[in-house]
């Protein structure tokens, strides 16, 4: 781990939808004692506005977040890579840990659509962090 504290990074293809939910909850409910990165492999222009009003439900304002391209770097100084239909294009390291979270894509959803997705990757980040962050349940 990182100067002890382990980094996360969240990739998904357009960098818009999944992996911005995840990076913001773990944000959310980890605070500084995770190092926390999303990415795409190629990013989309702007997070899914159906994305940023789920999140907003949830206290979590993503509006000013933008979507980022995922670069070798990035995998390189992360602890643990978690892959959301990203595919072939995510580069592979050893000695890192990598999990694919198969999930929906919100793409194109409306807000009633990315709802489940979001309450998806808010209990599969929870249980992230009880790893990742002993004590913190």
């Amino acid at each position: 781990m990182t100067a002890g504290k382990p980094s996360v990074l969240f990739v998904c293809v357009h960098n818009a939808g999944r992996s911005q939910m995840a990076a913001a909850y773990l944000t959310h409910l980890a605070g500084d004692a995770v190092e926390v990165r999303s990415a795409g492999s190629a990013p989309a222009d702007q997070v899914n506005s159906a994305v940023v009003q789920a999140m907003a439900e949830e206290g979590i304002d993503i509006s000013a977040e933008i979507p980022k391209v995922l670069t070798t770097d990035a995998v390189r100084s992360s602890d643990v890579v978690i892959t959301m239909g990203c595919g072939d294009a995510c580069p592979v390291f050893p000695g890192k840990r990598y999990l694919d979270w198969r999930l929906d894509d919100p793409a194109g959803q409306g807000v009633d659509a990315v709802r489940p997705i979001r309450d998806e990757i808010r209990g599969r980040v929870e249980a992230l962090v009880a790893e990742l962050v002993p004590g913190s349940s």
